[in-house]
C-alpha cells in the first residue's frame, strides 16, 4: 500500500512559515516516510467506505488539536469566517487563543483512497492520498466538525466529498464540539 501527502493537507498540516499548532519537528517528506515504512498501531474505518484512519504514537511535540472548553478559558475563544483553500467559501470556526495544548500522544492520519482523490478532482499517483492529520490524546479519530460535515454533503463542487449527512454522527460533532475547541499561537 502506497501513501502520498496531498496538496490540500501539506498546505495545512506543513504551513509556511511553520506554526506551533501543526505538526513540529518532521518535515512533510518524512511525515510521507514513516507512514508508508511503519505499520499504524491500528487502522480505522472513517466516515465513508474510502476514508481510513492510520493511528500512529507521536514522534514529534505536535500538541493536540484541540482542548476543552471550560468556565476558567471560556473567555479565551475567538471566531472568524474563514475558508480552507481560495476557492472555498468562508464558513464559521473558532478557536482558542492564548491556550496551548498538551503535546499529543498519537497522531492519525486521514486517508483517502485514489478513486475519491480522482473524483475530487484531486489525483494522486498512489493508493491512499493523506489529507489531513488529527493530533490526539487517545488512539482514536475525533468528531468531524460540523460544518465540515456540511460541506461534505453539498458536494466536490463546495470542496466536500459528497457524502450525506448523518443526522446521528452529526449530533454526536455538535456535543463534541460544543464541549471543545481548536487553538492557535
Amino acid at each position: 500500500m502506497s501513501i502520498v501527502l496531498t496538496p490540500f493537507a501539506r498546505a495545512r498540516l506543513f504551513p509556511q512559515p511553520p506554526r506551533v499548532n501543526t505538526i513540529r519537528d518532521c518535515g512533510p517528506d518524512e511525515f510521507e516516510r514513516r507512514l508508508n515504512d511503519e505499520p499504524p498501531l491500528k487502522a480505522l474505518d472513517g466516515y465513508a467506505p474510502f476514508c481510513r484512519l492510520h493511528v500512529h504514537r507521536n514522534w514529534t511535540s505536535t500538541r493536540c488539536l484541540t482542548v476543552p472548553v471550560t468556565d476558567d478559558n471560556r473567555h479565551r475563544l475567538r471566531s472568524a469566517y474563514e475558508a480552507r483553500t481560495p476557492d472555498e467559501l468562508p464558513v464559521l470556526v473558532r478557536w482558542f487563543e492564548g491556550v496551548e495544548a498538551p503535546v499529543a500522544d498519537y497522531l492519525v492520519a486521514i486517508l483517502y483512497d485514489a478513486a475519491q482523490l480522482a473524483k475530487e478532482g484531486a489525483p494522486i499517483e498512489a493508493d491512499w492520498g493523506i489529507v489531513g492529520c488529527l493530533y490526539t490524546a487517545g488512539p482514536e479519530g475525533l468528531p468531524m466538525a460540523p460544518i465540515t460535515m456540511m460541506r461534505n454533503a453539498l458536494g466536490v463542487e463546495e470542496g466536500g466529498s459528497g457524502v450525506p449527512l448523518d443526522r446521528e454522527a452529526y449530533r454526536r460533532s455538535v456535543a463534541f464540539w460544543e464541549a471543545n475547541a481548536n487553538w492557535r499561537p
